[in-house]
């Protein structure tokens, strides 16, 4: 019941939310969809949740806030020390909530967009995950947003087909371009252009993609 009310308070503020039920779910779902921050119970039906957060920092370093009833000092101290960015306590006012999200992104990644990216007539929304070009809303599948948004993200610059591969589809040994290039190639169709006719998508022979405004 806490986790379905959380979930509707954070998608009513704009942010785009996953859920597991235990541990193991909720590692398997983090190294899949790489999200940018996670809110992680003690209480879980198979690990204790600070078990989790030691599985979690020795495969990511995603901002980890952890919310519990637990409010005892040493043991709160203790989690921080072990890889949490931050501890909240159960109950909790919603604006509390977004505020140590806020806090912990920007500690992340002080140079993080705190609004849309605009690149032309594209808007890119990542926190809600929306997409509109020239005003109309785009419908872009999960790895067509995240493609998009990383380039954009960069706009302007070459983005190797190798760092797509570890930074959109979680391969960090490499895997097949072909992967990549049929996503750009949708990617392509939905912005209403092609490799030949390029407006957004502008391919460099053996280095990578470059996203910048039409002429």
């Amino acid at each position: 019941m806490i986790r379905t009310a959380l979930v509707r308070t954070l998608s009513a503020r704009g942010h785009s939310t996953m859920t597991a039920p235990s541990a193991l779910d909720g590692l398997q779902s983090l190294v899949a969809h790489r999200p940018d921050v996670v809110l992680l119970d003690l209480g879980l039906p198979d690990l204790d949740g600070g078990a989790l957060l030691a599985m979690i920092r020795a495969v990511s370093d995603v901002p980890v806030i952890v919310v519990s009833a637990r409010d005892d000092g040493a043991g709160i101290v203790a989690l921080l020390d072990a890889g949490a960015d931050d501890y909240l306590v159960k109950p909790f006012a919603a604006d509390q909530l977004e505020a140590r999200i806020r806090a912990v992104l920007r500690r992340a990644d002080p140079g993080r967009p705190t609004g849309p990216l605009v690149v032309g007539g594209l808007t890119i929304d990542t926190r809600a995950r929306t997409v509109e070009l020239d005003g109309a809303a785009l419908d872009l599948s999960p790895k067509e947003f995240d493609l998009l948004a990383h380039l954009a993200a960069r706009a302007g610059e070459v983005v190797p087909k190798r760092e797509l591969l570890t930074q959109v589809w979680n391969q960090p040994y490499g895997g097949a371009d072909r992967t990549v290039d049929v996503h750009l190639h949708w990617l392509r169709r939905k912005l209403g252009e092609s490799a030949e006719a390029p407006r957004y998508l502008h391919r460099v022979r053996g280095v990578g993609i470059k996203l910048t405004p039409p002429a």
